[in-house]
């Protein structure tokens, strides 16, 4: 008779450990898919430097443009060029994006975390 709610004690003491496990590894995962698909994005931006920054068709706007198409899923996103490019030279885009939470339940623990990915390319083809 003094065992009736026990279950219910150890589900009380229990589900928030698991809850924040599984969100955990809900925020972990995406976060971890966001940052792939900024390195990607960083890529595509360099190739696209590497290969119209001496031409009258790129932009500024237009190397954030490409590294946006490239993770249309990480929208928001920042892509800068190290340098300027001559052939032969090794240029370096960085794309930049704040990371926001996708369940909202880390949010208390600080400040938003800024993701960040970056790729090298030769210029000149």
């Amino acid at each position: 008779m003094g065992e009736r709610g026990a279950s219910a004690v150890e589900m009380a003491l229990l589900l928030p450990i698991l809850v924040t496990l599984v969100f955990g590894i809900i925020e972990f995962g995406y976060a971890f898919n966001q940052q792939i698909s900024l390195s990607q994005a960083a890529r595509e931006g360099a190739r696209y430097y590497a290969i119209h920054s001496g031409s009258s068709t790129y932009s500024a706007t237009q190397l954030t443009q490409t590294a946006q198409a490239a993770a249309p899923m990480a929208t928001g996103l920042s892509a800068t060029a190290s340098a300027t490019c001559t052939p032969g030279a090794l240029v370096t885009v960085t794309t930049q994006r704040s990371y926001a939470s996708l369940t909202g339940w880390f949010d208390f623990l600080g400040p938003a975390i800024t993701l960040s990915g970056k790729a090298a390319m030769r210029c000149g083809g």
